[in-house]
């Protein structure tokens, strides 16, 4: 009997620090956000930046299943659900069979579930999570996905593609489990498990033009509403737009969009400091722009670059990691390994 109950505490124990070993997830997406991009953002920032904070770097290899570069939808998906696939496509792998993806993993384990972006949420990269469809430009078809989706909290822009679509339809009516919040005073208010906050009508604008909420702010509300629900969770939060300035080349639009994705992993790191069971992971989709710095001046918190393409470039991208089983991100690996490690964090 006395034998029994000790096997009895040990299992409970056992459970117990299963329990306690389950983390939190961020990854977190400079979307074009190259080394380069990176280094020019520190440098217009007195030389620092929230990275320097990680304990571990890698490098992700980002081509595409059939190209040597690759867009937002394919390295999404390699992201999100381990398979490298076509350009353009998105949860699919090339064989055209659906992937789950680590958000639905996690739904799976238990966790609840968060997207953030700066763009459009039924955008290329946010939707890598919960879309299976051949084409990222069918957004109404990926609003549609969303809708049927459960993932606990949304942030982003496009309503339209929700209430003023071509099926007539009004998605946003239909989600009466959501609770749609029209600020983040009122997002932290809510009481519900579902909550989705769409910030503008089509995509958001640039930061230079005034963009609202902040990045920074959007994750710092989710993380405490998060939280609040008393289960782990993935969230993933898109600095979207910095790949739009290097599409356009223009160095003023790539650094202020960097600053306020430096600002909001600074927001998160101290959460997850303070959290002591939270991962994060600090990536990029690919570079945008085929950016070079070619001038600048420290003191003076300048930097000055020149593009070589409106396009991507296939260069790796840098991967920093914090917190349990950081360890893992660090090497050079595919951009499906991301994936990999995300998954290995669930159970190590």
């Amino acid at each position: 009997m006395r034998q029994l109950t000790l096997l009895i505490i040990l299992f409970i124990t056992k459970i117990g620090l299963s329990q306690e070993k389950t983390p939190n997830i961020i990854l977190m997406i400079g979307d074009g956000m190259g080394l380069t991009q990176i280094s020019a953002g520190m440098y217009a920032n007195n030389n620092s930046t929230a990275l320097e904070g990680f304990e571990y770097i890698g490098l992700s290899k980002t081509y595409a299943y059939d190209q040597f570069i690759t867009d937002s939808a394919a390295s999404g998906t390699a992201m999100a659900s381990g398979v490298k696939t076509y350009n353009g496509v998105l949860g699919i792998d090339s064989k055209n069979i659906p992937k789950k993806s680590i958000l639905e993993i996690c739904q799976e384990k238990g966790y609840n579930t968060a997207l953030i972006a700066t763009s459009s949420i039924a955008h290329a990269t946010p939707a890598a999570f919960y879309a299976k469809i051949d084409s990222r430009r069918k957004y109404e078809d990926i609003a549609l996905q969303l809708s049927e989706h459960n993932v606990n909290l949304f942030i982003g822009g496009g309503e339209m593609f929700f209430n003023k679509r071509e099926d007539k339809r009004n998605l946003l009516d239909e989600m009466s489990d959501y609770d749609f919040v029209k600020n983040l005073d009122k997002l932290s208010e809510s009481e519900s498990n579902k909550i989705g906050y769409l910030t503008y009508k089509e995509e958001p604008p640039r930061k230079l033009d005034g963009r609202k909420p902040a990045l920074e702010d959007m994750a710092s509300t989710s993380l405490e509403k998060m939280k609040s629900f008393g289960k782990p969770f993935f969230m993933m939060i898109e600095g979207s737009q910095i790949d739009w300035g290097g599409h356009s080349n223009e160095m003023d639009y790539v650094l202020s969009e960097f600053k306020e994705f430096n600002t909001t992993l600074q927001r998160v790191l101290d959460f997850a400091k303070a959290d002591g069971n939270t991962l994060v992971i600090v990536t990029a989709d690919h570079e945008t722009g085929g950016l070079t710095l070619s001038g600048g001046d420290v003191e003076r918190s300048i930097s000055k670059g020149t593009f070589s393409t409106k396009g991507h470039s296939a260069t790796m991208v840098p991967v920093f990691s914090y917190g349990p089983n950081a360890e893992l991100f660090k090497g050079i690996y595919e951009n499906t390994a991301i994936f990999d490690k995300m998954l290995e964090s669930l159970t190590k």
